[in-house]
């Protein structure tokens, strides 16, 4: 059996927010998207922890489903991102991290050490905290060694534990002795799995991926497979299967993650939103940091950034897959293959020429999911004959191309969000994607 997972659900918590992040649309969407496993994002809120208390029936030892959705085939973690903002050995430091809970009971004891420690967990969006990563780690591991931190969106400028502008050089670093108990790493949008392979420090630990979702139409971004092959339904997986699997021990492994392509992610490159400058590694190391425009540093993008870092070069192995999809799988190590995707949207907007918002691309997107099951059994498992008939021409060969990665970008930068382009057609555009790999 396969659970599809999207760990990193944020729903930033306000009254604006909280009609569209509620636990029954969340679990309705991921079902469109092709999601069975979510997180409740912001479990630290204490408006929305009462809405998980009375939302929520356990299925299986911490995992929940929406009441009265218990036959539908999406399940829930307990887990919220923190922000740890600090200083340490003479830098500011800023750090995102995901934690996941066991039990309700171990989420309100977290929460009441967390308010203990001054902090205010009512404001809206992530919890804000001055503690040190170390810090929040010793809180945590005292109230359960059950409870699970991920570094998120590790490499991410501002926020990220590998940051260039305030996080560190190593998980030992931000860490300390509890590097022990960092079992995953989370890509992040602008970097994919095989740019995280070259780091030595990560060869042990599980590469995940997930979409930090704000929305339910951001479901499903990017995403990690877990799959045990004797499991039959869904409550057979329980909270200890989940850190079993990020341990890579136990009946459930994870088999492959499904990736946004890093050129779209907003910090790929190198660059300066206010000038509207981007360049890549090879041009900075060429052209130097300072902005060409105003002089200012440039904002050292995660590409650049891993070069910094990284002690390897891995080059992935590139296969195609009876459906024509492109899997990507280290030369060697225990980490997991990996394919991309562009939002199903986005293809139909390109492929209609429409805006990816309009009422022809939303009826269309319905269509096709409600012809094929779910947006991801249209992105990669329904055969490109079939989705022709259905979709028409223009439609199944953007699909073909997204699937084998042959497609064109402009990739982000300084906060800027990159683009795609499934056909060479914008001016934007800067080149066909280009990737070593071996065949």
């Amino acid at each position: 059996m396969q659970l599809v997972a999207d760990l990193h659900l944020h729903s930033k918590y306000s009254r604006a927010v909280s009609k569209q992040m509620t636990l029954s649309v969340m679990a309705e969407k991921a079902l469109v998207k092709g999601i069975n496993l979510l997180a409740t994002g912001d479990f630290t809120h204490p408006v929305w922890i009462k809405e998980l208390e009375t939302q929520l029936v356990e299925t299986a030892a911490g995992v929940y489903a929406v009441n009265g959705m218990e036959n539908q085939c999406v399940r829930y973690l307990f887990g919220t991102e923190i922000a740890c903002i600090y200083s340490q050995g003479g830098k500011g430091r800023r750090v995102h991290v995901l934690v996941f809970a066991p039990s309700l009971t171990v989420v309100h004891t977290v929460n009441e050490c967390l308010k203990k420690r001054g902090i205010n967990l009512s404001s809206d969006g992530r919890p804000i905290i001055g503690l040190s990563v170390f810090e929040l780690c010793e809180l945590l591991f005292s109230v359960s060694e059950d409870i699970i931190v991920i570094p998120a969106h590790v490499w991410t400028p501002w926020f990220g534990m590998l940051g260039s502008k305030s996080g560190f050089d190593s998980v030992r670093e931000c860490f300390g002795k509890y590097a022990e108990n960092i079992y995953a790493i989370e890509t992040g949008l602008s970097s994919d799995p095989a740019m995280n392979w070259r780091v030595e420090e990560f060869g042990k630990r599980s590469i995940v991926s997930f979409s930090d979702a704000h929305s339910p139409e951001r479901l499903g971004r990017e995403l990690t497979i877990f799959e045990n092959e004797a499991a039959k339904g869904i409550d057979a997986f329980c909270y200890k299967d989940f850190i079993f699997t990020l341990k890579q021990t136990g009946p459930w492994l994870i088999s492959t993650t499904i990736e946004f392509y890093p050129e779209e992610g907003k910090y790929h490159v190198d660059g300066h939103r206010v000038c509207g400058v981007r360049q890549t590694p090879e041009e900075t190391r060429k052209a130097g940091r300072q902005c060409p425009v105003c002089g200012k540093t440039l904002t050292l993008g995660v590409l650049g950034r891993v070069d910094q870092i990284a002690k390897q070069e891995v080059i992935p192995r590139k296969a195609m897959n009876e459906q024509g999809v492109a899997v990507y799988s280290p030369p060697k190590g225990h980490h997991k293959p990996y394919i991309m995707v562009v939002p199903l949207t986005e293809i139909i907007a390109q492929s209609l020429g429409k805006g990816e918002k309009t009422q022809t691309v939303l009826a269309e997107y319905d269509r096709l999911v409600k012809e094929f099951g779910s947006e991801l059994n249209v992105l990669l498992r329904v055969d490109v004959k079939a989705l022709q008939t259905v979709a028409g021409d223009r439609v199944a060969q953007a699909v073909a191309k997204v699937r084998s990665g042959d497609i064109f970008f402009s990739p982000g930068y300084d906060g800027v969000f990159g683009t795609v382009s499934i056909w060479d057609n914008k001016e934007e555009t800067i080149h066909r994607r280009k990737q070593l790999m071996l065949f």
